[in-house]
């Protein structure tokens, strides 16, 4: 297996963060984790509520959390899943649940409990046979269309799974009837009241056996694989890959979509070739990430060094994430190509081939994305929608077809169908990686050659992330910070001309700052779980004009997260409200 080069040491890597010397290497022993011991550690640790890291919490993607840490445990499970049945009441959804999981081992055991709850409060689940495992985008895809031509009696959906994050991490995310991410509002009402059950010791929980759920009245199998696998050709250009007869290989990466690529290839005829169909909860096939753990990321150069050695086998080659709502795009030309590159090439492709879709249909980005995709929506005539980060910003615009499409800079994405109406509403990794395809077959190039294209017209960016320690107060000050606590009016030589603490898109909060200059940004943001707080930042000067960006952004946030700032910003508001 080809792997990556890395020094016998720790080494400076992307932003300045340390690189594992095993990153890139296959996983070793010593890494894998102990499944028995953390199922149990599920079933017999309880959570302690005095303890904030022991509550349930959802982020931007759900409550997630280790069951050795006591912050995925059996009483969230049990305590979030009565909080979605109160809400469901709460908001009259009537209609069937649509419950998926991941390959998590942490997945199944998560899932029996939730469905404990749903059945004993009466919730209609629909659930693949066979516990099968079930993408994030097939969920949304099946309550967007059940929920089709339907004013009352709507569907939701439950999804088990932390995503890409390392093999000792569970995950839960709700998503109410508009088939995406649970809004903010939403998310807070449930949280607050999982929290109430786990500070009275579950006391209101309903429950009962899990055989005993499994034969409910309303317990009912649905094949979410065949509804999404048979409905792809309405998203995608099945007929030109087929006839290209491009050579098509896909990792699944051990996660919820490894038995959807199989049927794809045989319903659409296409010249397509599974790596690896191995399912194991300790994902011990993995090479390893930039710090030495195992995670399951189709961004990463580290984690996907399977699929990069095998790239001349293919004209194109994908990967997905576990629960396959993150796409990893692998070209002959290039290697892996950057998620920021892929969107801004994927963009200009389907609005020049996709001729149905509507005039006023926009190009969604989050405000940490590329600004190649601000020059390259500009260059296809569209619209730009500009937000902060987390997925659930986009929904509303992709289900009522004013977005075209959608994505962020850690590999997330969705686009409307070829008639330019709704696909999903949650990120989508299939789509985006048979689009690659797509592109591949109908432009005689692969998507890095079309980015290069593009960057000889537009300008060459180059992008990248740092993180720097921070404390719970210096988090919750940098989430607050206001314009008027930058002093500086350049960035690396260029005048400043914007400072951004709301999306220009939607005028939300970015939880944040962002500062923008002709040819360069930054945007600073708390970390959601870490200690940390994360600097984003692009030149389209080269390599050292960013190191100068990074390194004056670092200290414009230090100074504004020095103690007195906000006291002094406070101080020149009041002074100007008085005038």
């Amino acid at each position: 297996m080809a792997t990556v080069d890395v020094a016998d040491g720790p080494v400076s890597g992307v932003g300045g963060m340390k690189i594992s010397p095993r990153a890139g290497k296959p996983a070793e022993d010593a890494v894998l984790v102990n499944v028995p011991r953390l199922v149990t550690a599920y079933f017999t640790d309880r959570p302690d509520p005095s303890v904030p890291a022991q509550r349930v919490r959802f982020g931007t993607s759900g409550h997630r959390g280790s069951a050795f840490d006591r912050a995925f445990n059996e009483a969230h499970i049990l305590a979030i899943a009565q909080a979605i049945c109160l809400y469901r009441a709460r908001a009259k959804i009537m209609g069937p649940l649509f419950l998926g999981m991941d390959t998590h081992a942490l997945s199944v055991p998560a899932l029996a409990s939730a469905l404990e709850v749903l059945a004993a409060n009466d919730v209609e689940v629909r659930l693949a046979p066979g516990e099968q495992y079930t993408p994030t985008p097939a969920v949304s895809h099946a309550i967007l269309a059940y929920n089709r031509g339907r004013e009352a009696g709507l569907a939701d959906g439950i999804v088990v799974t932390p995503s890409h994050n390392p093999p000792h991490d569970g995950g839960f995310k709700y998503n109410p009837p508009h088939g995406g991410p649970a809004e903010t509002s939403v998310t807070a009402w449930i949280e607050a009241k999982a929290n109430e059950f786990l500070e009275n010791d579950l006391r209101g929980v309903k429950r009962m056996p899990y055989e005993r759920a499994l034969r409910a009245p309303g317990t009912h199998w649905y094949d979410f694989r065949g509804a999404y696998v048979a409905d792809l050709g309405g998203v995608i250009d099945m007929d030109a890959i087929r006839a290209s007869k491009i050579r098509l290989g896909v990792d699944p990466l051990g996660g919820a979509g490894v038995h959807y690529w199989e049927p794809i290839a045989e319903r659409y005829g296409l010249d397509l070739t599974v790596v690896s169909t191995v399912v194991d909860p300790t994902f011990r096939f993995m090479t390893v990430d930039w710090d030495g753990q195992i995670r399951m990321d189709p961004s990463s150069i580290y984690a996907m060094q399977r699929l990069i050695g095998l790239k001349d086998r293919f004209d194109i080659a994908f990967a997905c994430d576990t629960d396959h709502d993150r796409h990893g795009i692998v070209t002959r030309s290039d290697g892996l190509l950057a998620p920021n590159h892929y969107l801004a090439a994927a963009i200009s492709y389907l609005f020049q081939h996709r001729p149905h879709w509507p005039q006023p249909a926009a190009v969604g980005k989050t405000v940490v994305s590329s600004q190649i995709i601000d020059r390259v929506t500009a260059k296809v005539g569209r619209k730009l929608y500009e937000v902060p980060v987390g997925f659930k910003w986009f929904v509303q615009g992709l289900l009522d077809g004013s977005l075209g499409f959608a994505g962020e800079e850690s590999a997330g994405a969705s686009f409307a169908r070829r008639d330019g109406s709704v696909w999903t509403t949650d990120k989508d990794g299939l789509v985006p990686a048979l689009l690659a395809a797509e592109m591949t077959a109908r432009m005689g190039r692969d998507p890095a050659e079309t980015y290069r294209g593009l960057t000889r017209e537009l300008g060459e960016p180059v992008y990248d992330r740092v993180e720097a320690p921070a404390t719970p107060g210096q988090k919750d000050s940098l989430a607050k910070l206001s314009p008027e606590q930058v002093k500086v009016t350049d960035l690396a030589g260029e005048r400043i001309l914007t400072l951004l603490t709301q999306a220009p898109g939607n005028g939300a909060a970015i939880g944040g700052l962002k500062v923008v200059a002709e040819s360069a940004w930054f945007a600073a943001r708390p970390s959601g779980t870490e200690a940390i707080y994360k600097i984003y930042a692009e030149s389209f000067r080269g390599a050292a004009h960013l190191a100068r960006v990074l390194e004056e952004a670092q200290a414009i946030v230090a100074r504004a997260l020095a103690p007195g700032a906000g006291r002094e910003a406070a101080a020149t508001e009041a002074k100007l409200q008085r005038r």
